[in-house]
């Protein structure tokens, strides 16, 4: 019996070829990110924030689909790292507005800058024009109505 294995089925499956992608993206890109000790949650958040000043927890919790209790102790984490502030929303006076602080924002240059080094990297037997491709090809899976 040989070692190799028969993947010929799974590699015909988009869920398995998308999971596998994600994989090794998602490895390289905690490496690099662990010199600024984000997670990629951390690294969503804090670049929604940074492009986004002023914008809600409510806001983040849908952009990123992440459950309010645990958006909670993210924000407090990162919070403490001086990384963020909260002032009052402009127009909803329940809600309070998230901006990054100055050490925030230096980061986070850094960890874009870092993140686009990651993705290219990773993406290296991509041409540009495929990798636009394939971006837009998730995007219209994930942002497709449902």
């Amino acid at each position: 019996m040989s070692d190799e294995l028969d993947t010929r089925y799974l590699e015909t499956l988009l869920g398995y070829n998308t999971r596998r992608a994600a994989l090794t993206i998602i490895s390289r890109f905690m490496e690099r990110m662990a010199a600024y000790d984000l997670r990629p949650v951390d690294f969503s958040v804090l670049s929604l924030i940074g492009h986004n000043p002023g914008i809600t927890s409510r806001q983040l919790c849908s952009a990123l689909n992440i459950l309010p209790p645990n958006l909670v102790g993210l924000l407090k984490d990162i919070e403490k790292r001086q990384l963020i502030s909260r002032s009052p929303h402009p127009t909803d006076g329940r809600a309070m507005g998230l901006s990054l602080t100055a050490k925030g924002a230096a980061l986070m240059q850094e960890a874009e800058a870092t993140a686009l080094d990651s993705d290219l990297s990773a993406a290296a037997a991509l041409s540009p024009s495929e990798i636009k491709t394939l971006t837009r090809l998730l995007q219209k899976i994930y942002l497709a109505p449902t």
